[in-house]
């Protein structure tokens, strides 16, 4: 089994900035890539950002192009999110989610994030 641990959220003022930490521990070679998702509640969970464990191929939501930044540290199997210049709208519950072979669909607990204005 595969199992995603967030950490790193917190509370921040507008124009602040978190790094977001998930972990991976399981059977890693089934994961081919790492997405963080963001919701609030109420809302559906949407995908901010995307990171493949090999190659470091990357995409981001629109919304947090020049803001946000995802990156991995292979050899701790942890996946980072650098949120800089948050905004208000950021703020809520930020997923990991890990994909792979052989159906792995795997997500992370969340950790969750306050912007105050």
């Amino acid at each position: 089994q595969v199992q995603l641990v967030e950490s790193g959220g917190g509370s921040v003022q507008a124009g602040g900035s978190l790094r977001l930490s998930c972990v991976a521990s399981g059977k890693l070679f089934s994961i081919s890539s790492v997405g963080w998702y963001h919701q609030v509640l109420g809302r559906e969970r949407e995908w901010v950002a995307i990171i493949t464990t090999a190659g470091n191929i990357i995409d981001y939501r629109e919304h947090v192009k020049g803001r946000f930044t995802i990156s991995r540290d292979s050899a701790k199997n942890v996946v980072y999110l650098q949120m800089n210049n948050l905004k208000p709208e950021d703020a809520g519950v930020y997923y990991c989610r890990g994909r792979g072979d052989y159906g792995v669909d795997v997500w992370g607990k969340g950790t969750a994030v306050s912007v105050s204005s």
